[in-house]
């Protein structure tokens, strides 16, 4: 995966936006205001995805390329190495359940919104 296809997979899913609110160095997607996911634009080494507490323990169990979210609440945040042997296509399902997380814990009427997006 690189940086250009990590854009695009993210800014496809409904009512994403990409920011900077760190810095012009960090890429945001936020969904309705939320963030999901980040990375580096001078390094895209890693992203940093939103994960079930219990579901990150075991994915950092599980893979030598996921541990606890850099700079990030370590209990809700993994950091995935990109360049770890771990598939696209198993990276791109950890984006979207990030997504769907952050989705599932949107007001009501937020996510009413979103539906309308």
């Amino acid at each position: 995966m690189n940086i250009e296809q990590f854009r695009d997979f993210c800014i496809a899913l409904p009512g994403v936006t990409e920011e900077f609110p760190f810095g012009e160095e960090t890429l945001v997607y936020k969904v309705m205001g939320k963030m999901f996911t980040l990375t580096s634009l001078d390094s895209f080494e890693s992203i940093n995805l939103k994960c079930d507490p219990e579901i990150a323990i075991e994915l950092r169990e599980r893979y030598d390329g996921v541990s606890p979210g850099y700079h990030m609440n370590k209990k809700h945040w993994n950091t995935v190495d990109v360049h770890a042997g771990i598939s696209d296509k198993l990276i791109y399902q950890w984006i979207r359940d990030s997504y769907n997380l952050v989705v599932d814990s949107l007001p009501k009427k937020t996510k009413e919104l979103l539906k309308n997006t």
